[in-house]
């Protein structure tokens, strides 16, 4: 199975500010326990957080007594979670490459953001020991429809194409399974969960800081993005985020 990315496409479509997304996204960390507790560390565990934001559940990891790694792609991020002190590389999760390989690989709302998810998936696979284990939490099928088709909409009215290619692969669970099967995993365990998701400091600065990179692509410059988000607001009429998360269990045989 290849990549359904186009050549010019990132393989990734985040793009973040570390201070930004700690005040308007904390609520992502704050609701990564449960994906915590699927991948249960125990001390003296290697493991690997892919994805790992500015660090704040790598460092639940640690504070459980495993050793960790994290990686992510954004050096806004990366320098945040070594302020905390972890061990965190900036790398591509679709191009990542250790010479030690890991107990277990956990990610919290990342994959999402990775259209090379062929690659990664089996880049996360090679990351891991025989036996071990991969769990976490990501979008799935259905999630922020309701955002996403406001934000388009004002973008069209606006007289912005929105980019052509997706920004968030959603999969269903089939799709979830088939993509971890065909790169090696087995026991899959994946559900979608609705999460109805209150945003304290309303829509209008979740736009702005979760879209940044979609209005880059529709080019939108910046000093249309804060009216744009306004009308989003207006448009949903409500401060709750319809997220649905895909959480999932596996193993490496």
């Amino acid at each position: 199975m290849q990549d359904a990315v186009k050549p010019d496409a990132p393989t990734s479509t985040s793009q973040w500010d570390a201070a930004d997304y700690a005040k308007v996204g904390g609520f992502v960390p704050a609701l990564g326990q449960a994906a915590l507790d699927l991948l249960d560390p125990h001390p003296g565990e290697e493991i690997l957080d892919v994805g790992c934001g500015d660090g704040t559940l790598t460092l639940k990891i640690r504070e459980a007594g495993a050793s960790v790694v994290g990686i992510d792609n954004s050096e806004s991020m990366i320098a945040a979670a070594r302020a905390k002190g972890l061990d965190a590389r900036l790398m591509d999760a679709s191009e990542m490459r250790f010479s030690e390989a890991f107990d277990a690989a956990f990610s919290n709302a990342t994959l999402h953001w990775i259209l090379a998810k062929d690659r990664a998936a089996r880049a996360i696979w090679f990351a891991i020991r025989p036996s071990g284990r991969f769990a976490g939490e990501m979008g799935g099928e259905g999630n922020l429809a309701r955002l996403r088709e406001a934000l388009d909409d004002v973008l069209v009215l606006r007289g912005y194409g929105p980019p052509t290619y997706a920004a968030n692969w959603y999969p269903s669970v089939d799709d979830f399974v088939e993509t971890y099967e065909a790169a090696g995993f087995r026991d899959i365990d994946a559900r979608l969960i609705e999460r109805p998701t209150p945003l304290a400091h309303g829509v209008a600065p979740w736009v702005l800081t979760f879209r940044a990179g979609w209005m880059d692509r529709a080019g939108v410059p910046l000093s249309e993005r804060q009216s744009i988000a306004d009308e989003v607001a207006d448009r949903v009429g409500t401060t709750t985020a319809d997220y649905v998360r895909l959480r999932f269990w596996m193993r490496k045989p």
